[in-house]
């Protein structure tokens, strides 16, 4: 649960390698270990990846600040300062990341990703 998040979509690729990687019609810690290196690879090739192709070059610079960050949410302050920029000259970038459905205001001044792990896929793939 832990490495999914408990997102639905990622707890359906963990079980459908883990399902594969099973030698027999039994599933076991192993299979799990094995099919989580898998699924991360699925995700990072297609889910995490087709989202990522969405964002301009200024967009990326923005969400790899908030995952430079660690786990969300941010601060949007936080954000402007790891970029080295005033908050208020990324609200047009800010708001064309939430438009396309990558990032959302959970509250006033914060923000986070819609999709769990998309973080760790930043961090992972563009360090």
């Amino acid at each position: 649960m832990n490495r999914t998040a408990g997102y639905p979509f990622f707890l359906q690729e963990w079980g459908h390698h883990a399902w594969d990687t099973a030698p027999e019609n039994r599933i076991n810690l192993n299979d799990v270990k094995i099919a989580g290196d898998k699924a991360l690879a699925r995700l990072d090739h297609g889910f995490f990846r087709v989202r990522f192709d969405r964002l301009t070059r200024a967009e990326v610079d923005y969400v790899r600040a908030m995952a430079a960050l660690g786990r969300g949410p941010y601060k949007v302050n936080d954000v402007a300062l790891n970029l080295g920029k005033e908050p208020n000259a990324l609200g047009p970038r800010r708001a064309s990341i939430i438009r396309k459905g990558m990032i959302y205001s959970p509250s006033y001044g914060d923000i986070d990703f819609t999709v769990p792990l998309f973080d760790d896929f930043l961090r992972r793939t563009r360090p």
